[in-house]
């Protein structure tokens, strides 16, 4: 057994590093100049934040970036910086950082005599269910908050092991540069205890619980305010996301081996899985959280012969809870479960499979021993290289993506997205017929409506779009664009007192919608209701200066100088 761990953890780590990190690299090759695909284009800086100033308010002002990870925003600020809009460096550096959590893992394994360590950094970094971390720019969230959680990990046993105080500031300064990267890490103290425990086979609160508390308490602070982020900026509520405590209870048991399953057998792995219908009237759907709960009370049951599976169990639940349904996360509003929730908690079982397959050529007649050691660092990382390399070949394109994801799922989503990618190109009979799909697959799906409006407006067909607004606006009667959008073709048409009114509804639901503001003015002023136009922009003017808010001020001065040029020209717009 002695010589089968030494085979598998190695001794010469920079050699180990080395080939890791060229493996990786060839395996992504095939996205390395992969184009921004559905938001990157949100997360890569944007112009009016690419400045030294910006990068300040990247870090103080919440909302100007599609969420407040500021570690991030600010690597993608530099990134910038570096690369411009040079793709391949982006997905360099995701591949980079991905590469650096392996190695750190397999350091981590062998400091608490983990066997398998080696293999299990290999299966970490070539699994095909982490193309969608490392292939997707926008997921330098991922590959970021992972390599601080990893390093505030390994130096934190340096701690519990030494106890120096130093240990403790460096491991607490990481992980708190790993929440301002993505604060789904706060569960690295619970992980900790739970290697703590598999450990020692106790926990001791003055030992172990109480050094922990302060990582608790800050990880629980930026766990609440994402979590207020996701709704408050995001969009992480509505119907989407009303869901009884039971319902969440049945997306977290099929969730659970829903992750397990594709990291047993990684196949038909997509971008956006077909969204389950919870049914708590169904009984096969309690299934799956009860043969959960029995598997964790065997583990339990059977934790004095051997507390590892209980351990491993624990892990991945604890990883994954952020992401498991109890809490409304964005992505949700597509699908229940996306590989890359799954990053940091997939160590677990991927651990345990090298650490079984380890022991398992340690009980092989010598003869037999070394060439199963080499078919298992040969035969099993190969068959996880090349689908790698296939899985991330979807990821080249925004087409690509789309169309990969609608073989394996006909979803609205991906519908949308390509409607909007063929849109811009000026493809409007495709985008329309995609957007149209989307429509009929998910019927409240008004985004997808209003696009539509956009483009029949465009083809001159008015009273189509028209119509298109008004049944868009039963659906959804808050929607501010619709009543702009419609309000625009109904000006157009002659029809002043009712674009009148949806330009003012716009404004209600939205006081801050310039384009419906200066449509209105624009509107009142065409009806020879020019005071009444000038008083509602200076009205608006006043409020921003009041709110300090110098972009819209700007904003409005423009409108109020070219008021009489956008009478003259009917520039409603």
């Amino acid at each position: 057994m002695a010589k089968t761990a030494k085979f598998f953890l190695g001794k010469n780590t920079v050699a180990l590093a080395f080939g890791l990190l060229i493996t990786t690299l060839i395996a992504y090759r095939p996205v390395w100049n992969g184009l921004p695909v559905w938001d990157d284009d949100a997360h890569i800086t944007k112009p009016e934040l690419r400045s030294v100033a910006g990068l300040i308010r990247i870090w103080m002002q919440p909302g100007v970036t599609q969420q407040y990870y500021p570690l991030v925003h600010s690597v993608f600020w530099l990134e910038h910086r570096l690369f411009g809009d040079l793709a391949a460096g982006y997905h360099i550096v995701n591949i980079m950082l991905h590469c650096f959590s392996a190695l750190l893992l397999v350091m981590i394994l062998r400091k608490i005599g983990v066997p398998g360590a080696r293999l299990a950094g290999v299966l970490f970094a070539l699994h095909p269910i982490q193309v969608e971390s490392v292939a997707w720019i926008s997921e330098l969230k991922n590959t970021l908050s992972g390599f601080f959680f990893l390093s505030a990990a390994f130096v934190y046993f340096k701690f519990d092991h030494a106890r120096k105080p130093k240990h403790y500031i460096i491991a607490f300064l990481l992980f708190l540069c790993g929440l301002f990267a993505k604060s789904v890490i706060a569960t690295l103290p619970m992980a900790l205890l739970v290697v703590l425990w598999w450990k020692r086979g106790r926990i001791y609160w003055k030992r172990d619980i109480a050094p922990l508390l302060p990582l608790f308490i800050v990880g629980i602070i930026f766990g609440v305010f994402t979590a207020w982020m996701e709704r408050r900026y995001i969009g992480a509520e509505g119907a989407d996301f009303n869901f009884a405590f039971i319902d969440r209870c049945l997306i977290a048991g099929r969730a659970v081996w829903f992750y397990l399953f594709k990291l047993l057998l990684p196949v038909d792995l997509i971008f956006i899985y077909p969204r389950w219908n919870i049914n708590s009237f169904a009984v096969w759907q309690y299934l799956f959280p009860v043969v959960f709960l029995l598997v964790a009370i065997t583990f339990w049951v059977l934790r004095n012969r051997s507390r590892a599976p209980l351990a491993v169990l624990l892990y991945f639940v604890i990883t994954l809870f952020p992401a498991l349904g109890f809490f409304n996360v964005y992505p949700f509003r597509y699908s229940f479960v996306a590989d890359h929730f799954q990053y940091l908690a997939c160590i677990g079982p991927l651990t345990a499979a090298a650490t079984c397959m380890v022991k398992g050529t340690g009980l092989l007649r010598e003869k037999f021993r070394r060439p199963a050691q080499w078919l298992l660092l040969g035969i099993l990382p190969s068959v996880f290289f090349l689908l790698t390399w296939r899985q991330s070949g979807m990821y080249r394109n925004a087409e690509t993506l789309y169309r990969t994801t609608l073989t394996k799922n006909d979803c609205w989503w991906a519908h949308n997205n390509l409607a909007l990618l063929f849109s811009d190109r000026g493809r409007t009979d495709e985008a329309m017929a995609h957007y149209q799909k989307a429509i009929e697959l998910k019927p409240d799906f008004f985004q997808a409506h209003n696009n539509l409006g956009i483009l029949l407006a465009d083809r001159g067909r008015t009273d189509e779009a028209i119509a298109h607004y008004r049944k868009l606006l039963e659906i959804k009667p808050d929607y501010t664009d619709a009543h702009n959008n419609l309000g625009i073709l109904l000006a157009k048409s002659g029809r002043i007192d009712e674009a009148l009114a949806h330009f003012r509804k716009a404004l209600e639901i939205r006081p801050d919608a310039i384009g419906a503001l200066k449509n209105y003015a624009v509107a009142l002023a065409q009806k020879g209701q020019l005071t009444a136009a000038t008083s509602l922009l200076k009205k608006a003017l006043d409020s921003a200066v009041n709110a300090g808010d110098t972009v819209r001020v700007k904003k409005i001065a423009l409108i109020m100088t070219d008021l009489d040029e956008a009478i003259n020209a009917s520039h409603i717009h």
